[in-house]
């Protein structure tokens, strides 16, 4: 209520200003989690973030990667479903922030919708954020990835940077309670899509995200495990 009318008022100010602005909301989060509900993070492999942009393919699995996101990462667009531009407030402030918002039921063209504004904003220096599975997947399950990511950064020349992490276990889906823990987050290296077939580069993804969050929740569970023992 406070960031969004905040953020709409910037509307005819630079992207860079209005994404400064308005991701301060995702950072105000971030410590009240690590304040009132002891959920703090650690952030491994930023080096391998490189200079030009490229499309994000990140694990989800929890609200809490769409705050880390704006802090972890440059300036960006999402990759979302349309109908959370329509939540009063929320969705105002999100709007500010350009996404690519596509309908989920449109098939194809949602994919070229991607496709199509994503170039763009990548031309304007952006980072794209995918989602490949979709929706949000809990702990220990996995789904398939969709074609969209790839075949932005396929277009587009880009790389995609793939990013795991284990934040459903400490904020699962649907879930109101908030686990004390640390959150890991592992970003990992870009992987070219130049001479390598759409299956081949969105497999490439899928294998390193799905087995670095296997160990990350593997690590998760551990440390629980141990608080309990304590």
């Amino acid at each position: 209520m406070v960031f969004a009318p905040l953020g709409m008022l910037l509307w005819p100010l630079p992207f860079s200003v209005r994404f400064a602005v308005v991701s301060r909301f995702a950072r105000f989060n971030l410590w009240s989690l690590k304040t009132f509900c002891g959920l703090s993070y650690e952030v491994s492999g930023t080096q391998h973030i490189p200079s030009q942009p490229g499309v994000v393919f990140c694990k989800h699995a929890s609200t809490w990667e769409t705050l880390a996101l704006q802090k972890v990462m440059p300036e960006q667009a999402w990759v979302l479903k349309r109908e959370l531009l329509w939540i009063p407030f929320f969705g105002w402030g999100l709007k500010v922030l350009e996404p690519i918002a596509i309908d989920r039921k449109a098939g194809r063209k949602a994919g070229d919708q991607v496709v199509r504004q994503g170039v763009e904003l990548l031309a304007k220096g952006r980072w794209i954020v995918v989602f490949p599975e979709g929706t949000r997947v809990p702990p220990g399950e996995r789904k398939k990835f969709g074609v969209g990511g790839v075949l932005l950064a396929k277009k587009a020349g880009a790389a995609i940077l793939p990013i795991a992490h284990n934040a459903g276990c400490y904020w699962p889906k649907h879930g109101f309670v908030r686990r004390p823990g640390v959150i890991k987050m592992v970003i990992g290296e870009p992987i070219s899509t130049k001479g390598t077939p759409m299956k081949v580069v969105n497999q490439q993804a899928k294998d390193w995200i799905d087995a670095k969050t296997t160990e990350l929740e593997q690590q998760a569970f551990g440390q629980e495990s141990g608080q309990e023992s304590r």
